[in-house]
Order: structure tokens, then sequence, then C-alpha cells
């Protein structure tokens, strides 16, 4: 079984020198870059908007993985991917059209993305797979880092690796919420092939990024 992507979350990051810290975890060996865009109306916290995207760009070449839990989101599409997102990542009930912005988000020439909160369900993507490149399978709320793994989540990110292999697509599924070496491997053997950390990734400083990194792989 190939090893996961690591996408670390720079919502643990320490904010007051982001640009190091994307630069470090980058070094470190991260395959994407996770950047948490909350709005404190979909979600009950606020954090960054593109133009901090739009900084932090120049400090590292690795795909920035952008999940937007903004309402209405589609208003953002263009300036996240005029900042620099390469995943724009949306969530069904964030917008009255989910199809509509899956659509929108690729004409921009960017990977589209659909989160599925936990108490959404896999059946949501039914008329969606074909335009999605990334699934985030949410394994804990949205809001907050630092949560414990749902675990009841584990079934459907099977159901949605399963979905997928049968239509044949390369769309990635990827987990967020309470990921640590254990959950890691949960994920990746029911189906995922990326993984989002912060706590996990951040939590020793600089000097231990590429371990904890390594880590969630099963290195």
């Amino acid at each position: 079984m190939p090893a996961p992507l690591i996408s670390p979350s720079i919502l643990s990051a320490d904010f007051a020198k982001l640009g190091e810290e994307v630069r470090a975890i980058d070094e470190a060996g991260a395959d994407w870059i996770h950047v948490d865009v909350m709005d404190g109306h979909f979600v009950p916290n606020l954090t960054i908007g593109p133009a901090v995207v739009k900084a932090l760009r120049p400090h590292s070449a690795k795909p920035f993985d952008v999940h937007l839990m903004i309402s209405p989101v589609d208003l953002y599409l263009d300036a996240f991917a005029d900042a620099g997102a390469d995943h724009i990542i949306v969530h069904p009930e964030a917008g009255p059209h989910i199809h509509r912005s899956l659509q929108h988000i690729r004409s921009l020439g960017k990977k589209a993305g659909v989160s599925l909160n936990p108490g959404t369900p896999a059946k949501m993507l039914d008329y969606l797979l074909d335009l999605t490149d990334v699934v985030l399978v949410m394994s804990v709320n949205p809001g907050f880092g630092g949560q414990k793994f749902i675990a009841s989540q584990l079934g459907k990110i099977e159901a949605v690796a399963t979905m997928i292999a049968k239509r044949g697509l390369s769309t990635i599924v990827e987990v967020d919420g309470g990921i640590d070496p254990v959950t890691a491997r949960q994920c990746v053997d029911a189906g995922a092939g990326a993984l989002v950390a912060g706590t996990a990734v951040f939590k020793d400083g600089p000097a231990g990024y590429a371990r904890n990194i390594a880590a969630l792989r099963g290195d």
C-alpha cells in the first residue's frame, strides 16, 4: 500500500512566523500545505483570507491545499485561485449549487475538492465525483484544531474510496481531524491517500517536523 501524502495544517503553526513555518514543513517533507479558511459563520472560528495565502505563496512550491469553510463560498473562489491556491475544497452546504462551484474551480485551472462534514453522507458525492479531484473527509467537526478523531468516519472513508474505485477515477481521498500515527494508519487502511495533520506535525517545533511527518507516513 503506497504511503499517504501528508498535508500539514498551518492552523497549528506559529502565526507570528507563518512564512518560516511553511518553509520548514516544506523542507521537512510535506507533500502539500494545508490552509484552513474559516469565516466565523459557516464554522465557529476565524482564520485567514486570500491576502495571507498570497503572502505565503513564495515560501513553497508545494501544492497549497486550501479548505474553504466559508459561506457563501462562491464569492471567494476567484480570490483564492488568484492568491495561489492549487486545490480549492468546498462544502456542499456552503453554497446553493455545489456542482456549479466545482465547475467554476476547474475553469480557473485549479483542482476541485468536496469536503464532507461528519454528518454529511458519502452519498452526497453521487453526482459530483466526476468533477472532484479531492474528497476531504472531516473526521472532526470543523472549526478548531486538536479535536479527537471520530471513528465512525472510517466507514465513510471506505465508502468514498469504493465509489471512486468503481468509477475508475483518480480522485484522492483526504482525511482531516484527529490524525496521529495510529489514526493515520486506520485511515490509510480504509482507503485514504492523503492526510491533514496539525498538532501531530507541529507539536515539537521545527526540530521535530521531519520526524513527525515520517511517523504519519508509517516510516
